[in-house]
């Protein structure tokens, strides 16, 4: 008879006593500082027209695919008003490839028209105004007033966001308006910009949805997450 194996018992992770600590918190910030130093917003733009359009293409899609069609779009169509005046069958056909077409096209026409007509032709720096434009929602409007204009007016979360900060255990939350507001709880304002783009650039990169690169990630001794797929043996007195 062949002999029976043992199944090692893999110890269970020990949870952090309190994974909103400051001292945690600010271990997280600086891990992904250095990871991502000087990141930006991998949207390609020249102005805060360019990113706003382009931040209302992004919808449910990439931004390797937006910046595909950008080039096309703003070469024909470089300001608010030229754009406001396109053929919308003409905009449909720059960025079908970005999916919601139809929907994005008229969206980008539309905020367009109210940039020329209420803002005379230049983008607002308020999130009240900012959401006046159609396609612009609170996280869009977040992406041009802290990457165009340096005003961190909250902190953008989009899928990245959202699900890594729910794995370093930031927040409960699903509803990207109630992540943001958890989030701004304990980051400080003067890392909201930057750790919008950091947490982007880790989930795509390190931190991917369904199989997370955990032994190559500089924040996997701070992470609890029940989705890791890796933990090292070492203890650290912030977990």
């Amino acid at each position: 008879m062949a002999p029976t194996t043992k199944a090692v018992k893999k110890p269970a992770r020990k949870k952090a006593a309190n994974p909103l600590a400051h001292e945690r918190v600010a271990a997280i910030l600086d891990a992904l500082q250095k990871a991502y130093p000087n990141v930006v917003c991998a949207l390609t733009h020249r102005n805060a027209f360019e990113l706003t359009i382009a931040t209302i293409l992004s919808a449910q899609t990439t931004d390797v695919g937006v910046n595909k069609v950008t080039p096309e779009l703003f070469r024909m169509y470089p300001t608010p008003k030229k754009l406001a005046e396109a053929p919308l069958p003409e905009l449909e056909r720059i960025i079908r490839t970005t999916g919601f077409y139809r929907a994005k096209a008229k969206n980008i026409q539309g905020a367009a028209r109210v940039l020329v007509e209420k803002f005379g032709g230049k983008v607002p720096q308020t999130i009240d105004e900012l959401t006046q434009l159609p396609g612009v929602a609170r996280k869009t409007a977040n992406v041009v007033l802290g990457s165009w204009y340096g005003i961190a007016s909250g902190i953008v979360v989009d899928t990245h966001v959202g699900r890594l900060s729910r794995r370093l255990s930031l927040t409960t939350q699903t509803d990207p308006v109630k992540v943001e507001r958890d989030l701004e709880k304990v980051i400080p304002q003067d890392h909201w910009i930057q750790f919008s783009h950091e947490l982007i650039h880790h989930g795509r990169q390190v931190c991917i949805a369904r199989k997370p690169r955990c032994a190559d990630c500089s924040l996997e001794k701070l992470c609890n997450s029940a989705e890791k797929t890796w933990t090292s043996d070492q203890e650290s007195g912030l977990r």
